[in-house]
């Protein structure tokens, strides 16, 4: 097996555009190793760390985060199982928010779709006469206070 993968084979097999993963290297979130004729070449498991950057992202989790997480992951080796669990474990309870406030918005969406007045301000069933304005701006009802 190729150990080591050109800049469109690695495009190609991460599903990202090769402007991307030269920003990427850019960052400091990938390496590649250099040709006498100076083109790039990638470590195969430059795959595992372009997949966790996409996914990262997804999520909303800033390139500047993504990069200082994997610079805790140990550069002379491929990172392990292990390697990647101890990383997922500083990121869980922001993951676990995130996942309690996209469920409680989705819930709550299906509510007031349901309800048909889409105004909070007028909303007789989560505001009756507007009486959260007095704790403050805000989605008072969804953000943790």
């Amino acid at each position: 097996m190729q150990e080591s993968l050109t800049i469109g084979q690695l495009a190609a097999r991460s599903g990202v555009a090769q402007s991307a993963l030269r920003y990427y290297e850019r960052l400091g979130l990938i390496h590649a190793d250099r040709t006498g004729g100076n083109q790039r070449r990638y470590h195969r498991s430059a795959l595992r760390r372009v997949a966790f950057i996409r996914i990262s992202q997804q999520v909303g989790i800033s390139l500047e985060e993504i990069r200082s997480a994997l610079d805790s992951l140990p550069a002379s080796r491929t990172p392990t199982a292990d390697d990647w669990a101890r990383l997922s474990t500083t990121w869980r309870n922001r993951l676990d928010e995130k996942i309690r406030l996209l469920s409680q918005l989705r819930d709550d969406l299906d509510g007031c779709i349901g309800c048909g007045c889409l105004s909070l301000r007028r909303c007789a069933l989560n505001n009756p006469d507007d009486e959260l304005a007095g704790e403050g701006p805000g989605a008072r009802l969804t953000l943790p206070r």
